[in-house]
């Protein structure tokens, strides 16, 4: 087979396994660019691709979670208490680097707890995730009684403000974790351990595999993924908000389900994470209340469940 052959085939497996996803993503954009023209627009674009970066990256953990057939409530309570734990470390006079270690260390903490929970105590991810879902939401407030704690260090919130390469930094950080998650999940000896876990736990123990720790440190990367949302998060907004990240882990989560997380090995999450924030940006400029964007964003989560079940029971 010609190299030219060998491109034509790739070109054509990429086109079907992401073609359907792709189009949706298109044809959502032109529908609110007809039902408001300023959608389109450079200024509004890289104001989605903004809000998706914080979500995109929690999701990449969320893939992992849902692809051992787990779940994890909990990324949206991280997402503010990471936020949280930069502003305190700042308020005790701590510097960006330290800060920014001390956040994903607590990311990792709340991960573990959630994997040691479901992992070592066999209770269900989603019970253990709902219940430190509101440990992790009643921890954010503790510092402050509630109020938002300000953060004015400027290298923490340059990376949600400020741009490199005419490119917000924001992006660049998306960009590498989708790398490293993209290769992680499709070119690593873990990722197809966590692949065939999640297809047949028993088969994995009998392959030698450590379910138990595999599953531990894969909340882990949740928890990570979460407080790096955290941190681009409280940098765009240059401050920690008791209420920040609220509803996020149903953005992830409809951002993994709609990518394939089965079949896709990032690309898709990454996908399925521009359709929800299109979802959000365009409900948002046409004034759509938030109670209705949750019920369509449930509505695709289980439309996109549906048409993942159906191409499963096809292929078998």
């Amino acid at each position: 087979m010609t190299q030219q052959s060998e491109a034509q085939a790739a070109f054509m497996r990429a086109l079907k396994q992401y073609g359907g996803i792709l189009l949706s993503l298109v044809m959502l954009c032109v529908i609110f660019s007809f039902l408001n023209p300023r959608f389109m627009s450079v200024v509004n674009f890289m104001n989605i691709l903004q809000q998706v970066a914080v979500v995109a990256i929690a999701a990449f953990g969320m893939t992992w979670v849902i692809l051992l057939g787990e779940i994890d409530l909990s990324v949206g309570s991280i997402i503010a208490v990471a936020g949280m734990v930069g502003a305190q470390c700042f308020t005790f006079g701590l510097g960006f680097a330290p800060a920014l270690v001390i956040t994903l260390l607590a990311g990792a903490l709340m991960g573990m707890l959630n994997g040691v929970l479901t992992a070592k105590l066999l209770l269900p991810s989603f019970i253990v995730t709902v219940a430190t879902m509101g440990i992790y939401r009643g921890m954010v407030s503790l510092p402050t009684n509630g109020a938002p704690a300000m953060i004015e260090n400027s290298t923490w919130t340059a990376i949600g403000t400020e741009s490199f390469l005419g490119l917000p930094i924001i992006i660049w950080v998306v960009a590498v974790l989708f790398l490293v998650n993209h290769i992680l999940l499709s070119k690593t000896s873990f990722g197809r351990r966590a692949y065939l876990t999640g297809g047949n736990r028993e088969a994995a123990v009998y392959s030698g595999i450590k379910v138990d720790r595999l599953k531990i440190t894969i909340f882990m990367i949740s928890g990570v993924m979460a407080a790096i949302s955290g941190v681009l998060l409280s940098s765009r907004l240059f401050s920690a908000q008791t209420n920040a990240g609220m509803s996020y882990e149903l953005d992830a989560i409809a951002a993994a389900v709609l990518g394939g997380t089965s079949l896709a090995g990032g690309v898709g999450t990454l996908i399925g994470a521009l359709i929800i924030g299109v979802m959000n940006n365009g409900m948002n400029m046409l004034s759509v209340p938030y109670f209705y964007q949750l019920i369509v964003k449930g509505l695709v989560i289980l439309i996109a469940v549906w048409l993942d079940v159906r191409a499963k029971q096809a292929k078998r």
